[in-house]
Formats: C-alpha cells, structure tokens, sequence
C-alpha cells in the first residue's frame, strides 16, 4: 500500500478521533440550537408587558399647537405656563415635557425637561414630538395626504437589474450575507483548527523523537503530503457537517423570528467557491504550518509562531461593518487577493457585493502560486530542520539554508 495513503489514513484518523476536533464540529450547531431553545423558553415565559400610554406635558408659548395630541403610545398634555407644567412633572403626572418658544418658527429650537439622566432622548420620544409639531405647522395648510407624505417622505425599495435590464434573481439585502457571514467565521475556524492540528502533531512527533523513525522509512514529500491531505479531508468534514445542519437550524430560528428563512439567500457559486477558497486557504496554512513545525523545538512554540499567520485571516471579521457600507474600496480589493486574507474576504464580500470575475481569478492564482512556492520552501526546510532539537534557528540562518539546499 501507498506509504502517502498510509500517512493519509493515519493523520484523517486521528484527527477526527481527537476530542477537541469531536467537540468544535459539534459545538457550534448545538450552540445555535441552544440559543434557539433559550429563545423559545424565555418568549414564552416573558410575554410583552401591556403597552402603557406615556403621558407628556407641554407648554405652547407660540400658540397653534393644540392638534394631533394622541402619537402611537404617547399622549402629550398641554399646560399654560412653565410652572404649572413643572409642578406636574414634580408631582409624576407627567413623565417629562417641553416647551415651544414664541421664536420656534425661525429658530426651531425646543427646550426638554426631564427628571433622568439619559445620553440622548428616546427615538420614539423624539419621533412622537417631531410628528406633533409637524402635523400642527401643516393643519389647514396643506391636504391631509401631503401632510403625511411630509412626514414620511421616503419608503426607499431598491431593485437590482442584470446588465441586460431584467430583474436580478439576487435582490441583496440582510438575507443575502447570512450564509456567507456565518460561512466566512466557520471558515476560518476550521482553517486555524486544521492547520493547528498538524501543528500540534508534528511538534508531539519531534519530541517524542517519532519523526526519526518515520522518517527512515518514508520521504519528507511523501510524510508532507499525507499529513496535510489527511487534516485536510478532516476540515472539509467539519465543514459538511456545519453546512449540512445549517438549513435545520435556519428553519428553526425562523420560527422563532417570523419569517426570517424567506429571506435568505443563497449567492451565485457560493457553494462552488466555498469549497474552493476552503481548499486552498486550508493548503497555504497547513503549508506553513508545517514549516513552522519543523523548525520550532516545540509545538508551544509552534503555535506561538503560527499566530502570526493566524491574525491577518481573521482580519476581515475586524472591519465588516466598514465592508457592508464601502464593499468595493481598494482596501477590500486589496484583502480579496491577498493569500492570508482572501478566503475570508472572498464569502463575506459575496454576501455585500458582486465580485467581479477578475479579482476571483487573480485571487484564485495568487493562492495557488503562494502554495507551490511555500511547498517548495516547506520541502527543502523539512529535510533540513525536521530532525533538528533544542533550539530554533535563525530567521538568516533558515534562508542561508535554504540558499544552498
């Protein structure tokens, strides 16, 4: 039997008998679940109080505002003058009020009063008082439809078009990113957890002196190459099985929500470039994580000198919000071709924007050149720091070795 396929089978093996490996790939739907559970239990157990209607004062010194005294839960309250409506709110007849100056038209300033220290005013408060004022500025005015189309000017729906004209299938939105929002963090996971594994493993082997022996009997390439397929195939069914729960546990939330499933969206060659962009992210850390196994005396050290690697992958999470306004900026061009950023960059970006087809092909190609070149460099620092103990070379002396390898 093929001495590859042996290292392959062994490293699949133990990589998914592992109890760390058992636990990440099940945790993380029956964290969901969980969530989803609690979420039921504690809608059930706390019902929405009542709605109470919230009485506020007012004092109108400019004269006019007498209209429309009844806004959605509040109901303002006038009163003649600024001490009478103060000894009310004194008395908590009255939650908090205002008052309307005799030069609100040209100044439109409004002085609150109110007994609690907040950082800024309630929306619904602020949207109750600005459709107070507004209704009494237009009453007998204007019609009562343009009156209130005044005060809702806008109710913005935007259809995305194909460059043919037609309707796009994909219409974006919140729905369009939840697949590749949550598909880029399990992503990522899955990649550190991978490559950490073969890590881990080739640091436990160097220590126990185990890689001398396997090494008398297959080739660097060969022990190389099993180790990361192996790992490898091990991620990807970590992966499958996150994906597989996935449309259970939507199903599940929505429910929950009301609606939510209907709209989420599924973008084009998600699937496709999921797998891809798994696959070649996987290859480039696992690449260096062998490198960096082979030269570390130990695998703390290892994992040490991996985070390195590590922090720029999870570096598109950091700024996703910037991404969902400004997904086609230069900086987001740039961590879509870059190696160590791409494949995260790549599944949150396809959840905003379009891509275009030239930044996934040079994305693409500069993965694949990055792994041939670090294999190749991973190769010749296997044969030549593998068997090393005690004490980790030099960033200099590693070049000069490889210089003449």
């Amino acid at each position: 039997m093929n001495k590859t396929f042996l290292i392959f089978k062994h490293e699949f093996l133990n990589t998914v008998n592992r109890k760390g490996f058992i636990i990440m790939t099940l945790v993380v739907p029956l964290v969901a679940l969980l969530a989803i559970g609690i979420y039921h239990v504690a809608s059930g157990i706390s019902k929405p109080p009542p709605t109470e209607t919230e009485k506020i004062g007012y004092v109108d010194q400019l004269g006019g505002f007498d209209q429309d005294t009844s806004q959605g839960n509040i109901t303002l309250v006038r009163y003649d003058t600024a001490d009478e409506v103060n000894q009310a709110l004194v008395a908590a007849d009255i939650k908090e009020y205002f008052i309307i100056p005799p030069d609100y038209i040209t100044s439109g300033l409004i002085d609150r009063y109110t007994m609690q220290k907040e950082l800024y005013p309630p929306p619904e408060l602020m949207t109750a008082i600005n459709d107070f004022l507004l209704s009494n500025l237009l009453t007998g005015k204007v019609s009562a439809d343009t009156a209130a189309r005044i005060q809702a000017p806008l109710n913005l729906v935007t259809i995305t078009l194909t460059e043919t004209g037609d309707v796009a299938a994909e219409q974006g939105g919140f729905g369009s990113f939840v697949f590749p929002g949550i598909f880029s963090i399990l992503l990522v996971l899955s990649i550190i957890f991978s490559s950490t594994y073969l890590l881990q493993g080739l640091g436990e082997e160097k220590e126990n002196r185990l890689i001398e022996i396997l090494l008398s009997s297959v080739s660097a390439r060969q022990l190389l190459t099993g180790k990361v397929l192996g790992i490898g195939i091990a991620g990807l069914v970590q992966v499958a099985v996150w994906i597989v729960s996935a449309p259970l546990l939507l199903r599940l939330a929505s429910s929950s929500i009301g609606g939510f499933l209907s709209t989420v969206q599924l973008p084009a060659h998600f699937l496709i470039l999921g797998i891809v962009y798994f696959v070649l992210g996987y290859l480039l850390f696992a690449v260096i994580s062998a490198s960096i196994g082979a030269i570390s005396s130990s695998s703390r050290e290892g994992q040490q000198l991996i985070a390195i690697f590590t922090l720029p992958a999870v570096a598109p999470l950091w700024f996703i919000s910037l991404l969902m306004i400004f997904p086609n900026n230069p900086v987001w061009i740039g961590l879509t071709i870059f190696p160590l950023t791409s494949p995260v960059a790549v599944m949150i970006r396809l959840g905003v924007t379009g891509i275009p087809a030239w930044q996934l092909l040079v994305s693409i190609a500069v993965l694949c050149l990055c792994i041939i070149g670090v294999l190749a460099l991973t190769i010749r620092v296997f044969r030549t720091y593998l068997l090393m103990y005690g004490k980790r070379p030099k960033i200099g002396e590693v070049f000069r070795s490889l210089r003449h390898a």
